[in-house]
């Protein structure tokens, strides 16, 4: 798959680099969830650079295996002299930093969190080159890392000694709406609103998973289905392979959290009794505020003391797909009954789809711009929900508001019922707004 989107990543990767290179060294992280396109967003901004790019890869292994990698890549691409028997990553930066007083190159250190593996002294070496050499070198210096808990805290915890060191940080988002339209139409041109509903919903924009749909010519929504629980696919053991890293080996607790959003229990309450009683407040924190794989949402312009109207959600669309038709049939891919599985995930993508609807135009107004404030609201009384609305945003200019319900088909609208929504939220809390009324349907895509 060709290179899409990214150009003001790019623009800001090259800004950077300049000051590199006419000022003084520049660091630089680039982060994002693994597949996101880190690796190939940094080689894209720097291909036609008229300096040389360092590209180290920080693979679990022995530290001297790794400076032995490291050589080879500044023997290959700076043809320079590179002192005889060096055995730490520390004495390869030292020499790289001594280079970069005289020569101008961009340094990627790739997986840079891995150090904390394969050396963690690597961390508070580097900080005390950066400060001894940065104000006399040129040297465009990129960290990137996969990992992100443990980014974040090497690079944001204030009791790390990297910390205030980088310039900039770059957390690699998802593709837009617009930009997997673009995708889609360009492996897909007669592509239908179903076929794109699908795409959104498995991949959630990342580029990885896009392109392994794209480039291995499944591009429908059935082709798509049957192509992510089929046997050998790359989704099977994807999640596993993204959150064991994380969470370490307590990765089944969490795993047990999930699994229970993903099958619809929202609330804190409804996800203890699902587990048995299992006390999860400080598991659904981290899994929020650490690892970045949780929201917690509210009703719009509720207050944010207001607990008892809190839900969880898991933000990433292909963790949602991952845990609630892989990890939930685990026992199903064990003893290889890959069409039992696909005939599940046919069947049940529908009523899946309708809810990751409701997302999808929650993400393309937020996009379109225009709104202060986007969500859903619902009312709770004695344990039930007295009205839900699907969307509510408030416009930035006047008061005004658009309250919407979504249904993947028209048929199952019920106007009278929504309009005695739209007059009991009015009541509550849009007193004096100025209210747009709207159905969405798979057709509005």
């Amino acid at each position: 798959m060709k290179f899409y989107n990214r150009e003001n990543e790019i623009a800001e990767l090259k800004r950077i680099c300049n000051l590199s290179y006419t000022q003084n060294s520049r660091m630089t992280v680039v982060t994002g969830r693994r597949r996101i396109g880190k690796t190939s967003l940094i080689k894209k901004a720097f291909e036609d650079s008229d300096e040389p790019m360092l590209y180290f890869f920080t693979g679990r292994k022995a530290e001297a295996a790794l400076v032995d990698d490291f050589v080879r890549e500044v023997h290959s691409t700076l043809h320079g002299y590179v002192p005889e028997g060096l055995k730490s990553v520390t004495g390869v930066l030292k020499h790289l930093f001594e280079l970069a007083k005289t020569t101008k190159f961009t340094l990627v250190i790739d997986e840079f969190q891995e150090f904390m593996t394969v050396n963690p002294s690597v961390f508070s070496d580097l900080q005390n080159l950066w400060d001894s050499y940065r104000s006399c070198t040129r040297m465009n210096l990129v960290l990137s890392g996969s990992v992100m808990s443990m980014m974040r805290r090497i690079f944001t915890d204030a009791h790390e000694p990297l910390f205030g060191r980088a310039d900039n940080i770059i957390n690699l988002r998802p593709f837009r709406i617009k930009v997997v339209k673009e995708i889609l139409k360009d492996y897909n041109p007669e592509y239908s609103n179903d076929d794109l509903l699908a795409l959104y919903s498995i991949t959630g924009g990342i580029p990885k998973y896009i392109e392994l749909f794209c480039d291995n010519g499944h591009v429908t929504v059935e082709s798509m289905l049957c192509f992510t629980v089929s046997y050998m696919s790359p989704f099977i053991d994807e999640g596993r392979n993204l959150l064991i890293t994380e969470f370490g080996r307590d990765y089944g607790t969490y795993f047990s959290i999930l699994l229970a959003i993903a099958q619809g229990h929202t609330s804190q309450a409804e996800i203890t009794a699902a587990l048995g009683g299992m006390a999860i407040g400080g598991h659904l924190d981290r899994l929020e505020n650490t690892y970045n794989i949780l929201s917690k949402y509210r009703p719009v312009l509720s207050k944010p003391g207001s607990k008892n109207t809190v839900r969880f959600r898991i933000c990433d669309n292909f963790l949602q797909f991952w845990f609630r038709f892989i990890e939930r049939n685990r026992s199903m891919i064990e003893i290889e009954n890959h069409d039992d599985l696909r005939d599940i995930v046919i069947r049940d993508y529908p009523t899946y789809s309708g809810l990751t609807l409701e997302k999808y135009f929650r993400q393309k107004l937020t996009e379109e711009g225009g709104f202060r404030e986007m969500g859903s609201w619902w009312e709770a009384k004695a344990g039930k929900e007295a009205c839900e609305i699907d969307i509510v945003g408030i416009r930035t200019e006047g008061k005004s508001a658009l309250i919407a319900e979504v249904k993947r088909n028209a048929r199952n609208y019920d106007h009278k019922a929504f309009k005695a929504k739209v007059e009991h939220i009015k009541s509550k809390i849009l007193s004096g707004y100025e209210i747009e009324s709207r159905l969405y349907t798979i057709d509005d895509m």
